[in-house]
């Protein structure tokens, strides 16, 4: 016998589909996997429903059911003996459990139908571990303890970040230290920050790490995919077997597609950062009740993250929240005479310019800029990238400050909340990548440098 309280937490990650069997008052039996099983307490467990299927008629005839799940690390199976309580359709169980099935049916363009309809509440009456499920090992030897017992360095990680975050003056430095001690402290790989923009309806992906010059940049929908619903209903995601995942609403979709009109449904949302991520854990960013970001960390390794981790992150990103508002504060405070203590020189730069004209072309009708007919930027970044452009060919000006960029109508920056300086942060990086000849950073709070180290082509299109 074994204790459900006591079963490894990676049991209900869910990248093994646990399997439930049912049987009808008349005794049919039926067995189908499940989406989700959460551990509760008290003794109690919580199943998905997405559908109204056989499993749920058979357990309003007969409250009893047996559930087998597996351990994927260990590959141990456990039999569960549960009896149906209740259902639950609002309230925080519910929401927790919708959240992740709204993700998935977000991203395969399923929204609206692929959805839970119940939470389904049972008693954990047993939970027996199925002994000679596995054959023996042989001359393998006794396997390799697992690392559930290690030691955890999780405070120390903790005060690494909150140290290291304290310290950045600037967005762009706490955005890049964040994430730098995210790799240092928890060795997490991949990385990204996200920040809505001025409209409030997108994220853009303003830091990143692991992902080379294809992370900064990315832009999703807010309540679309995974990102997009952390963003949406400021509540942390984490979901372990990704392809599973949408491997399954994938399959529903294929289903519905051969049974109703394809245009209710949506087209595939695609996932900012690795293409064959495993694991991914999502935070959102709240300074009081406003969402100012969202932290994402993902893995090629379906068991990547462990219930600590999100503890742990979350507490991180409490923090983030506050000092991302705290720096955002800090700048846009800072008038134009900034004071001299707060002044950083200008980096210097040991290669020659370039003797090589670059030609910027920018789109009026849509603010999309391409340097020598290679997309660069678009929106506020494309519209602030063309003032510089222009005002440093024109008058050869090099130094800007932020508060003249709010006050210049012509780029249409919102009254309030206006997000400057992480669309400044955006530019600066796709300068980097795309032409480095450009170089934008800042000189003081509120103060930055343009400088242009190649010949400049401008021209516009569109009315």
């Amino acid at each position: 016998m074994s204790s459900f309280d006591e079963l490894p937490p990676r049991c209900f990650q869910g990248v093994i589909p646990a399997a439930i069997a049912t049987v009808s008052r008349d005794g049919t039996p039926n067995i189908t996997y499940l989406s989700q099983l959460f551990r509760l307490e008290n003794g109690r467990a919580a199943l998905s429903c997405q559908f109204f299927n056989k499993t749920k008629q058979n357990v309003f005839e007969n409250p009893y059911a047996t559930v087998e799940l597996w351990d994927p690390v260990s590959f141990d199976a456990y039999r569960l003996e549960l009896r149906y309580l209740h259902s639950e359709t609002a309230g925080p169980l519910f929401d927790q459990m919708a959240m992740r099935i709204q993700a998935i049916a977000s991203h395969t363009g399923m929204k609206g139908v692929f959805r839970l309809i119940s939470a389904d509440v049972y008693e954990v009456l047993a939970c027996e571990k199925r002994e000679g499920f596995l054959e023996p090992a042989g001359e393998l030897g006794p396997p390799e303890p697992l690392d559930d017992q290690l030691p955890r360095t999780e405070l120390r990680g903790l005060q690494l970040v909150t140290q290291r975050t304290c310290r950045a003056q600037t967005l762009d430095d706490l955005l890049t230290t964040l994430l730098e001690s995210l790799k240092d402290a928890f060795g997490f790989r991949h990385s990204m920050v996200l920040m809505p923009d001025e409209s409030g309806e997108r994220l853009f992906t303003v830091a990143s790490r692991g992902y080379g010059d294809e992370g900064v940049g990315a832009e999703i929908a807010i309540g679309d995919g995974l990102l997009g619903t952390v963003a949406s209903r400021k509540q942390l995601l984490c979901i372990s077997s990704i392809e599973g995942e949408l491997r399954y609403g994938r399959a529903v979709r294929a289903s519905v597609q051969a049974t109703r009109t394809r245009r209710e449904l949506t087209p595939e949302i695609p996932l900012p950062g690795l293409p064959d991520a495993q694991s991914q854990l999502a935070i959102p960013l709240v300074a009081g009740e406003r969402l100012v970001g969202v932290l994402a960390v993902e893995s090629r390794s379906a068991l990547e993250f462990d219930e600590w981790h999100e503890a742990f992150l979350q507490i991180v990103g409490n923090q983030a929240a506050v000092a991302i508002e705290n720096v955002l504060l800090r700048e846009r405070s800072e008038g134009d005479d900034a004071p001299e203590s707060h002044a950083v020189p200008i980096p210097e730069d040991d290669a020659p310019p370039s003797r090589i004209p670059r030609r910027f072309r920018f789109f009026r009708n849509d603010d999309c800029v391409f340097v020598d007919d290679e997309y660069l930027i678009r929106n506020v970044p494309g519209r602030i990238l063309w003032k510089l452009l222009r005002e440093h060919l024109e008058t050869g000006r090099t130094e800007f400050s932020n508060r003249e960029l709010r006050l210049d109508a012509a780029l249409g920056l919102p009254a309030i909340r206006d997000n400057l300086e992480s669309r400044l942060v955006l530019l600066r990086k796709r300068l980097e990548q795309k032409c480095p000849e450009l170089r934008l950073f800042s000189t003081a709070r509120g103060h930055f440098h343009f400088e242009a180290r190649c010949p400049l082509r401008l021209e516009e299109a569109g009315g």
